[in-house]
């Protein structure tokens, strides 16, 4: 289904893709603020057409025209929802969270060690954290 309680629409905002393959990209097929938004989630999610909750995409997804593609500075958010939905088990929907943590933290820099003079001559392992987004 989706990562939230698709009663609700926090951002205000819903955008509806829809993808028939080939060539062309995803296009709007329906957005809105309010109580339409309320209406878009509430027939997706009576028809089985999955919801996925992104604010700040919704905002600029809202901002296209309904029949545009979208642009192609989108495709990756769009791609990684599709992916989303294409790994989702309604048996356990937290699976693909944990995979795409998982992922994330081997794509994550190491630490590495670096060598430091001690007093005397001999050295020292330390390790350099450094801060993982």
């Amino acid at each position: 289904m989706s990562r939230r309680d698709s009663s609700q629409v926090p951002s205000g905002r819903a955008v509806a893709l829809r993808y028939d393959g080939g060539d062309g990209a995803p296009v709007v097929v329906a957005s809105g603020m309010g109580h339409l938004a309320e209406k878009i989630v509430e027939v997706a999610s009576e028809s089985g057409v999955p919801v996925y909750e992104d604010n700040s995409l919704a905002t600029m997804l809202s901002q296209l025209a309904l029949g545009q593609e979208i642009p192609d500075s989108l495709y990756r958010a769009i791609v990684e929802i599709y992916v989303y939905f294409l790994k989702f088990d309604p048996n356990d929907p937290e699976r693909s969270r944990r995979e795409r943590e998982a992922i994330d933290k081997q794509a994550a820099p190491a630490p590495r060690a670096e060598t430091h003079s001690a007093p005397g001559g001999s050295a020292a392992q330390g390790q350099s954290a450094k801060g993982a987004t």
